[in-house]
């Protein structure tokens, strides 16, 4: 679903992220795993068409989309929760739901369209928040919500950057359950974490980033079955 080839990206002329190889099929949820300035955000970004690649492809759906504007990698049918969840303080909840929802759009594969109704049957604490402005929701509810926009474009990629950052134990373990129930509706999910514990909790697939180079790669299986081989990898990366 995902299939990223040789991507190259930074900022300012200087580079982030170096000829990365990496493929998402539907259904699976590939976790990349870093410490901070890996080039774990570049790589979202990159996809998502907020930086526009130096070289290489990103392919949805067998579709070339590399470095087209944003709002047409979203139409192509990539959703993005970004770092630091980023509502608008001053919307509800409803409202936030109410300018996200794209009915036009295809829905992932294996999934039928997601529509308000739907993502809060899905987010139940978020549906008793409706009435409830951006700015007066915690961080869990913040990032529950930021779910739910991304939902309502009925990707057929979703993007997490960092989507258990500073929040709740209760709240990661909700996080992680609701990534599982995306990736059985179809959804190919990207997520990036310093964290190896998210990675390992819940992924197909774990690489590891270190300074923009892929320096290891292995299964979700291999990385639940000895852990200690993930820690390595990153104990060797230099942050």
């Amino acid at each position: 679903m995902l299939a990223l080839s040789g991507l190259t990206a930074g900022y300012h002329g200087g580079t982030a992220l170096h000829g990365l190889d990496l493929d998402v099929p539907a259904g699976t949820v590939h976790a990349v795993v870093g410490h901070n300035g890996a080039g774990k955000s570049t790589l979202v970004h990159a996809v998502a068409g907020l930086v526009v690649p130096a070289s290489g492809t990103v392919r949805v759906a067998g579709t070339d989309v590399t470095g087209r504007a944003a709002h047409r990698i979203a139409r192509a049918g990539v959703g993005l929760v970004p770092q630091g969840r980023r509502v608008f303080a001053g919307l509800t909840v409803a409202e936030h739901l109410k300018v996200s929802h794209r009915p036009h759009r295809s829905p992932g594969a294996g999934s039928s369209a997601w529509t308000p109704d739907r993502v809060l049957g899905l987010l139940p604490g978020l549906a008793a928040r409706t009435a409830h402005r951006g700015g007066q929701l915690s961080g869990g509810e913040q990032q529950m919500l930021a779910l739910a926009r991304a939902l309502l474009g009925s990707p057929r990629v979703l993007l997490l950057d960092e989507p258990t950052e500073g929040l709740a134990p209760l709240v990661v373990q909700q996080i992680r359950e609701l990534i599982a129930t995306l990736a059985a509706e179809g959804i190919a999910v990207l997520l990036v974490s310093p964290s190896p514990a998210l990675a390992t909790d819940c992924a197909d697939a774990v690489t590891v980033l270190t300074s923009g180079r892929v320096t290891a790669h292995m299964t979700g299986n291999t990385a639940r079955a000895h852990p200690e081989k993930l820690r390595e990898a990153l104990s060797l990366a230099t942050p």
